[in-house]
């Protein structure tokens, strides 16, 4: 048995320990790095990035049926399911070298591929290696959470993880769950010519603003795609090729394979974080502001920490955590300014409060700004006017934005910008857009929130006029 002492000692290789292994040891700390199965973890492997690579499969599949609307002929795709799965794999392979283990082991992290185990509350084990640290980080992730559906252990299911290795395109595509991994998988099989049933037990991309999410539910549904709602799976039954789902309402619906998507949950059950005094709540590590778990020597990051399960809030604790572990100053996670975006056609995207929350928050203080697709040039020329940008502003200043439509992944960053540092509606509507960009929509968000300002105001007006009289 090897025993090894080192200043970091990081569990986990995905987003979120990547960032850390590499950081710290560029700023000259020892780092040991634990990875059991792949590295770059789920956002490389099974998730952001083979999702969006099928996404763009489906995309291209879908410009070549609409394609009439641009005075080019409509065309019908020859599809090849099994080949869209080896673009997804390209994809993987590009990216694959930028976590590597060579990679890191360059960077001078000393990465061991096998599972950690605590033994204490300062050492933990893996393989042959006993390792003690001054500080360890946790940044396990998360996987599909499967819940205890009567009879689906009886048939053979898809999650995110097992989706990427179907080399045989499903027939009729039946998802439970009508989240974001569920609604991405949905569009992009039905534009690659599968039959698609959604099946949600509450309401479609329930955690985004209704009506933000009903351009997007919209869309999908224009796009052939079922979408259930209010309908809890009650049973699973059948076999390969023909399964069924009933829901307790009594709903019948029939597919030719079950992907499930529900959620996620943390990895934390072959830790035996007891062993190191950490405590655990239903939704991972129980953490500080600091992202300190129980044992103030072991931080938790990313998936596991219980909060926002999306890659780039992992890279974010990165960020929180190397300030104190190496410098030793204080250093705090918030989530008021943190983004996220679904990745169908047309895109949906959050920042900051939903105006449903900005309401409860801040009551008749709170003004809503509200701004259009159909009144952008770039929308208009691209034939994509179904969108809107919702700004929830309090005293000038933005406290929320939602954006269903074109590129609302790539929009929300300048709100994201702004409400990250704090800035009013007067710098945005100070910016100068390139002209046709579908980014000026962002612009005339801010330039809603002026007008009533300046050209409802009889006040302005009179000193218009005043103005006018006098000047030579």
């Amino acid at each position: 048995m090897e025993k090894i002492k080192t200043d970091v000692l990081v569990i986990g290789a995905g987003s979120g320990g990547l960032s850390v292994a590499a950081g710290a040891a560029q700023m000259g700390a020892s780092v040991v790095l634990l990875e059991a199965h792949k590295m770059g973890g789920d956002c490389l492997n099974y998730g952001c990035v083979p999702s969006k690579a099928i996404l763009a499969s489906g995309k291209a599949a879908y410009a070549m049926r609409h394609a009439e609307q641009f005075g080019i002929a409509d065309a019908v795709p020859q599809v090849d399911y099994a080949a869209a799965k080896d673009h997804v794999a390209d994809v993987i392979a590009q990216i694959e070298p930028m976590d590597s283990v060579e990679r890191f082991e360059g960077f001078g992290v000393r990465v061991i591929q096998e599972r950690g185990v605590f033994v204490s509350p300062t050492e933990v084990q893996a393989g042959e290696h006993i390792i003690t640290a001054r500080r360890i980080v946790i940044a396990t992730g998360s996987s599909p959470f499967v819940p205890p559906i009567p009879g689906l252990d009886s048939v053979p299911y898809i999650t995110n993880e097992t989706l990427w290795a179907l080399r045989e395109q499903p027939e009729h595509l039946l998802v439970i769950g009508g989240g974001p991994i569920g609604m991405e998988m949905a569009q992009a099989h039905r534009r690659l010519g599968s039959k698609v049933t959604v099946i949600e037990g509450a309401k479609a991309l329930g955690k985004d603003d209704p009506e933000m999410a009903e351009i997007v539910l919209e869309s999908l549904r224009d796009e052939g795609i079922e979408i259930a709602e209010d309908a809890l799976a009650k049973e699973v039954r059948g076999q390969a090729g023909a399964i069924e789902v009933e829901t307790e309402d009594g709903r019948v619906f029939k597919g030719s394979h079950i992907l499930v998507a529900v959620g996620r949950k943390s990895n934390i059950d072959t830790l035996d974080l007891d062993k190191a005094g950490i405590t655990t709540t239903r939704t991972g590590i129980k953490v500080d502001d600091m992202l300190r778990t129980t044992n103030k020597k072991v931080y938790a990051i990313g998936d596991v920490a219980g909060g926002l399960q999306f890659t780039h809030v992992a890279g974010y604790h990165a960020g929180v955590i190397i300030r104190s572990m190496l410098f030793g100053l204080p250093s705090k996670a918030t989530t008021r300014h943190i983004p996220w975006a679904t990745y169908t056609q047309p895109e949906l995207a959050q920042v900051g409060l939903t105006e449903a929350q900005a309401k409860k928050e801040h009551g008749i203080k709170l003004e809503v700004v509200r701004f259009h697709f159909n009144h952008n040039d770039r929308a208009i020329a691209e034939r994509k006017t179904r969108g809107l940008i919702k700004v929830m502003v309090v005293k000038g200043r933005p406290v929320g934005a939602s954006i269903a439509g074109e590129q609302a992944g790539e929009l929300i960053n300048l709100w994201a910008l702004v409400i990250a540092n704090k800035m009013k509606m007067g710098q945005v509507a100070a910016m100068v857009a390139p002209y046709p960009t579908i980014g000026e929509l962002n612009k005339r968000a801010a330039g809603a929130y002026f007008s009533p300002r300046l050209f409802e105001n009889d006040v302005v007006k009179k000193v218009v006029g005043f103005v006018q009289k006098w000047l030579p």
